[in-house]
């Protein structure tokens, strides 16, 4: 069973040698590349720019990048980029879904949300990916995760 989203997705490390993917949804525009760009530049991998192929493989949602776009990022303003291969990974297990939106939709103290994606649950995080803390809270939101 796979399907293809309209997200960007990269993984970062989590303990030890373990990489979690995040899915970053929104609309064009919404910021999903530019936080993508952010978290790389800061030891994330990427998975897949603006389009996501999503398998699931037993109880675990799986991204992988359609070959058209393999190591490819666009960046708003500059076009699209080339990244090295220590800046990609094939392919990574989701573990987290964001919904980028507007700062005024972010709850202050938010009730846990989940989602289900070819019947797999998982968490889901709303994040404004252009505030300067964008990146610190969303690694901190898969620890969590990580962790509970």
């Amino acid at each position: 069973m796979t399907t293809l989203v309209h997200a960007t997705c990269v993984a970062l490390k989590t303990s030890g040698r373990t990489w979690k993917a995040v899915l970053l949804r929104g609309p064009s525009g919404a910021g999903k590349s530019d936080l993508a760009a952010r978290l790389i530049e800061t030891g994330a991998r990427l998975v897949a720019d603006d389009q996501t192929r999503l398998a699931r493989q037993g109880r675990r949602l799986v991204a992988t990048c359609p070959r058209t776009l393999a190591g490819l990022l666009e960046v708003r303003g500059v076009g699209i980029v080339k990244l090295g291969r220590t800046q990609l990974l094939p392919s990574a297990a989701v573990a987290l879904l964001v919904d980028l939106v507007s700062p005024r939709h972010i709850e202050r103290l938010p009730e846990p949300a989940r989602e289900a994606m070819l019947g797999i649950d998982l968490p889901v995080l709303a994040l404004a990916p252009f505030e300067a803390s964008a990146s610190a809270k969303l690694r901190l939101a898969l620890t969590r995760i990580a962790t509970a």
